[in-house]
């Protein structure tokens, strides 16, 4: 298989990742619940991947770094656990629906628009303040065309205006660089199974010093069990019941493995497949691709529609006839695809990682011209 669909997980793990885990299932017991050798097994690793997850992130200390089990409860816990009913809260609509199911529930928030191209006019941001805007809530990257926001100019607006700043980091935490500290980041979402090569059940959330967040659910910690109420202090504020201390065991080895390659090198190989990809394909008659390739400051994601061909028929071919697993459809990007005009038969999206290779971009190019084929 020619496996390109990793902006939804990475399947080619690291060796060491998966060694890790077993290491982890044989030797590790439910951490801070015991004194004992397996339990102290896992406190350990847990509390060294919050430093490296801290230090890679630019946060303030790693008792700040909650574990979560992907970017998805990530982002609930940082919505429900920050605003309340009448706090108005600014999006975009470049959003995945682990962040716009969470607002509608929310039900206060405004959304700045995308244009026909999935473009944002970043001015559009000041015409939706009101007295009651608490916070920005957005993605770093769409997870349909790849394309960056701008956080640094979303940093100054909500520094400017006294607001929150949350970001989903799914599509680029583990292969391009964030700094919480620098970017004026309040709370970082982010998953595990994806560029930073993790298994999947992981994942968190980074909060900066200051901010505090109602606990998403209570329960068991190992500490204060007589109290109540769930203990106030971070991380066991947001960590009620049994961390995966086996799948943390795995995404300490992944981060291990990315640092020591490099995550400018690792960055710099997944865009230039994407690269040769996106120039060769927009070479086939009948191949329209979404998002903005102006500059490759961007997720090594290429998205497209050939002909009038729905998504969903298109992948199944290159799958059956080709061995190439991509992904079509609405990507839970509804919004997006309302800009885009795609809502009826959705985009098919190939993305790159680690693991992928020259050879692979040239397959999927010729399959696709078979397919564009009038």
């Amino acid at each position: 298989m020619i496996y390109l669909d990793n902006a939804a997980t990475t399947r080619t793990k690291p060796q060491a990742v998966i060694d890790a885990v077993v290491q982890a299932m044989q030797t590790m017991g439910n951490s801070g619940r015991g004194a004992h050798d397996d339990a102290l097994s896992a406190s350990r690793i847990i509390y060294d991947t919050r430093v490296k997850l801290a230090a890679l992130f630019g946060c303030d200390a790693p008792e700040r770094v909650i574990f979560t089990s992907n970017s998805t409860e990530a982002l609930n816990i940082a919505i429900s656990g920050l605003f309340s009913p009448e706090d108005h809260v600014i999006s975009t609509d470049c959003e995945h629906n682990s962040v716009l199911r969470p607002l509608y529930r929310h039900g206060n928030v405004s959304f700045v628009p995308a244009d026909a191209q999935g473009q944002l006019d970043y001015s559009e941001f000041g015409k939706l303040l009101r007295p009651n805007t608490q916070a920005v809530v957005c993605t770093h990257a769409s997870n349909l065309t790849g394309d960056l926001l701008d956080l640094e100019r979303i940093s100054a607006f909500c520094r400017e205006n006294g607001l929150l700043f949350v970001v989903d980091a799914s599509q680029t935490a583990g292969v391009i660089p964030i700094d919480m500290t620098q970017l004026g980041i309040d709370v970082l979402c982010f998953t595990g199974h994806k560029s930073l090569m993790g298994p999947q059940g992981t994942g968190g959330l980074c909060i900066a010093k200051g901010v505090e967040l109602r606990p998403f659910k209570v329960g068991g910690t190992g500490v204060q069990t007589y109290a109540q109420e769930q203990p106030a202090e971070y991380p066991t504020r947001l960590e009620a019941g049994t961390l995966n201390s086996h799948g943390i065991a795995g995404l300490n080895a992944a981060l291990n493995y990315i640092n020591a390659i490099g995550m400018d090198t690792i960055r710099q190989k997944e865009i230039a497949l994407a690269k040769r990809f996106y120039e060769l394909v927009t070479g086939i008659d009948g191949v329209t691709v979404y998002g903005d390739f102006s500059s490759w400051d961007r997720a090594a994601i290429v998205t497209l529609n050939i002909r009038d061909l729905d998504s969903a028929q298109v992948s199944d071919y290159l799958s059956e006839y080709f061995g190439i697993a991509t992904r079509p459809g609405g990507h839970c990007a509804p919004r997006l695809h309302q800009a885009l005009g795609t809502v009826e038969r959705g985009a098919v999206r190939f993305s790159f990682g680690w693991h992928n290779t020259e050879y692979d971009v040239d397959m999927a190019v010729r399959a696709i011209a078979e397919v564009a084929r009038p």
